[in-house]
């Protein structure tokens, strides 16, 4: 390769860091989840929405640890910071999460589409709107640098 080339490439992994590591902890919140409702849901027979909203706590904790320290390198510090920045980050996961629980619910309910299509369908909405929520509101003075 080029010494150009490498330039490029790492100017463009400093520029567009924040979307790339959020991809990719997203990516692993999103397996986690994915797999935990298969586990839940279709291999032990949970009742749909109330393996989701388990399954919901336990991603919600790994996304904040990692969304706080790799992705937005949050600066919070004082602990009544960092718990009104975690319950902030909470309350706009409870929103992504009340979207989610409705499509699930439409979807497999209302629909008859099979539970497995529409959690995939789901995560869609739900890492955007993650996304944006974590950037403008949750962690909006970490990603102002």
């Amino acid at each position: 390769m080029s010494k150009k080339l490498i330039e490029q490439i790492t100017y463009s992994i400093y520029k567009y860091k924040e979307p790339i590591l959020y991809l990719f902890f997203g990516g692993l919140t999103f397996l986690l989840n994915v797999v935990l409702f298969w586990l839940m849901a279709v291999r032990l027979g949970w009742e749909p929405l109330s393996a989701n909203i388990v399954i919901w706590i336990i991603c919600v904790a790994f996304a904040y640890v990692t969304n706080r320290r790799w992705v937005f390198e949050s600066r919070s510090a004082g602990l009544k910071d960092i718990i009104r920045e975690a319950m902030m980050f909470a309350v706009g996961r409870l929103a992504t999460l009340a979207a989610e629980e409705l499509i699930l619910w439409i979807g497999i309910d209302l629909l008859n589409i099979n539970s497995m299509v529409i959690k995939l369908l789901s995560q869609i909405i739900v890492i955007v709107g993650n996304y944006a929520i974590s950037k403008w509101i949750v962690f909006k003075e970490s990603s102002a640098r």
